[in-house]
Parts: structure tokens; sequence; C-alpha cells
């Protein structure tokens, strides 16, 4: 079965049998959508990495996968091993590449999945040639350079040296070189790791190797002609990185995948001066109609929104009220025409998770990644 035909019948799922009144609905035509956007400010021969860390930002990557790659995408990025055996175990046969920093007594687990992993250190050379000898397949590698992220990588006084004794292993299939901007919003800083990738890439022999520096924002703002693949993570969800206020660049047009919902639960009326929700820290101010939704912190909404956003309940804007509790929240709908049933809509494109990150002084990645605890996924197609 090709990806096209598995994407197609795993988004068909619509309709699975969920035993919660609360889940997730992700929108694989806006994903579609988002990767038609990305490509069209790349050049056609530029490879892309499609990040499905964290089960794709909490979307969920063996869903999403297929999609991925039948719409553009060349290879997977993901965090552990263990992401990757998963997207193995669900049949997904493309090149992955594990991005983070792996434990070198499981070099020859990632050898023995197929899957590429990121190397930056005496340790793991010697970890790769043990993994060979045991295995007789050479271990395929991305080295990581450390350019301003502080993070992991070869540093770059020594990346010019470990990428040619990487080279004259005869027990390592090396594919690729790589870094990652630190600070993609700050153009100083990011030309500061630009041009030290450039020095190095420039002294060393990168024939057939896949180069890759830029992210979801670099992707849209810089032009490195020593590169030819893309690293694209959070754009392909529909959401928006920080970028850089001093440059000029072409803002791509993307689309949400995300949605929230819940079933009302319960409704019933507070009368005027009654607390809601432990501490009482909403009180009516008169009669309220109070719906409750049984989703809370547990599902991945955060606690320190009590009181302060807003859902969309039969077309009419709706407050939450009182401190969200760890299964259950309220919402105020004095003089919505509504009942048992309804459905509240807490994310969607209307209701951009932006605004929770913005309430919270945080990013849009943390709080994708939140909501996959308990919640269920239902992927659909179209507006």
């Amino acid at each position: 079965m090709s990806y096209t035909e598995t994407a197609m019948k795993n988004t068909r799922q619509t309709n699975i049998n969920i035993h919660r009144d609360a889940w997730v609905e992700i929108n694989i035509s806006n994903l579609e959508h988002n990767i038609k956007q990305i490509r069209s400010n790349i050049p056609k021969d530029i490879k892309l990495l499609g990040v499905v860390k964290a089960d794709a930002y909490g979307h969920g990557a063996v869903m999403l996968a297929p999609t991925l790659l039948a719409s553009g995408i060349d290879m997977l990025g993901v965090a552990s091993i263990d992401e990757g055996v998963d997207l193995r175990q669900a049949g997904i046969n493309c090149e992955i590449l594990v991005l983070g920093a792996v434990p070198i007594w499981a070099v020859e687990s990632a050898v023995k999945n197929d899957l590429s992993i990121s190397i930056f250190s005496k340790g793991h050379i010697q970890a790769c040639e043990q993994a060979y000898i045991r295995t007789g397949i050479k271990p395929k590698v991305h080295i990581k350079l450390d350019t301003g992220m502080n993070r992991i990588g070869v540093s770059t006084q020594d990346a010019i040296e470990f990428i040619k004794e990487v080279q004259k292993s005869d027990f390592i299939n090396l594919q690729g070189i790589f870094t990652h901007l630190a600070a993609a919003e700050e153009s100083e800083k990011a030309f500061e790791q630009i041009e030290k990738w450039n020095d190095i890439i420039n002294n060393v022999n990168t024939d057939g190797l896949l180069l890759h520096i830029l992210n979801s924002a670099g992707t849209v703002c810089y032009d490195v002609p020593n590169s030819n693949m893309r690293r694209v993570g959070i754009s392909l969800y529909g959401l928006y990185p920080d970028f850089p206020q001093d440059i000029e660049f072409k803002k791509p047009k993307l689309k949400q995948l995300i949605s929230l919902k819940a079933r009302v639960v319960n409704i019933h009326t507070a009368h005027d001066g009654e607390g809601i929700s432990y501490c009482h820290t909403y009180q009516a101010k008169g009669d309220r109609t109070i719906a409750t939704i049984p989703a809370g912190y547990a599902d991945g909404i955060p606690r320190l929104l009590s009181n302060k956003i807003k859902a969309s309940l039969n077309g009419v804007e709706v407050q939450q009220v009182g401190n969200i509790t760890m299964d259950q929240m309220m919402f105020d709908i004095t003089g919505v025409d509504a009942q048992i049933g309804d459905v509240i809509t807490l994310l969607d494109e209307k209701h951009p998770i932006d605004e929770w990150a913005k309430i919270l002084k945080t990013i849009n990645y943390e709080l994708t990644c939140r909501l996959k605890v308990r919640l269920p996924r239902v992927y659909t197609r179209g507006e």
C-alpha cells in the first residue's frame, strides 16, 4: 500500500469509538496545505525533514507520517530511538533520523531498526564500531555540530577533525552533517551561527551528504547555500515560530491542525454570590448558568488558564470560570441556548493555541505537546 493510500485509510477514522466526552481533532487537509506553503518557499531540489518528535508535537506521529511522506516530506526526525521504533512498528519505512543524543549502549538497537543517529563524541564512534562488529551493518549517522546552541554537538574547534575521522572510518555510513539555530528569531545571532557553519562545511568533503541547519523559522527567513535540506517542525502543524523583526521574508499562510472539543455533561444555576470550583476564585454576580465539561489539567489544559480563556458553544463565545480541575472545568453559558451533550470548542483556527501561549507567557510548542495524555484523537479532512 502506498503512503497516499495509507494516509487516506488512516484519515477516514473520523467516527472512532470514543468513551470520553472530550477529544482532540486533527485536520489532515490543513497538514497538506501547510506542506505546500513550506515547499513554495524553498528551491525544488532542497529536501525536507519533517520533525515528528514528541508524538508529532502532540498531533500523533504514526497517524500523520503517511500524509507527511505523501505530501512532500522526504524523511522524518524523532527525539529518541523509542520514537523511531514506534514508527517502524507502524510500517513507516522512510529514512528516520534520531535528532537527540543516543545512548552509546543503544546504537545497536538503532542499527537493527534502520534508524539514523546523531553522533558527536569519540564514544559514539566506538559504539558504532561495536554495533558494526555485532551486526555486520554500518550504522547510519549524521554528525551534530554545536555552533551556538550549547546543548549537544561537536564543538566548532573540533568539528573538522571529527568529521574527517568519521569519514575515514570503514564501519560508519555517514549520511549527513547538521546543526541547530539557537535563536532564529534574532538575525544577528543566526548569522553568527551560519558563519561558523560555513567555516566548517567549506573545509570538509561534503559530497553526497545531507547538510541541514535551518529549522521552521530559518527555512522562511534565511538562505544558506551550504545546505541541501531543511528541518521543519512546528510550521507543519500550522503554528508559527518567532520570526526576526529586522529582515524581510515571505511568511507562509499556515492553518492550525489541532482542535480541542468537549461535550457539556452538566448544566446548573449558580446563584448570586456563590463560588465555583476549588478555592472559589470565581463568584457569581447574579444568577449564572454554568456548564461543566469533562476535561482538565490532567488532559494538558494548564490550570494557570483558569478564568482567562473563552470557548465557543453553539456559535456563542463563553467564558471559562473557576479553577480548572484535574478532570473537569466550567463555563458561564448564561443566555446561551444549550443542553447537555452540546459541544464546546476550546481550540480551533478561531481559537488559536497561541492565545493560550500568550496568556501563559510560553510557546505554542509546549502546549500542543501537553494535549496528549488522555484525549482521544479524531482525524478529519476538509474545512
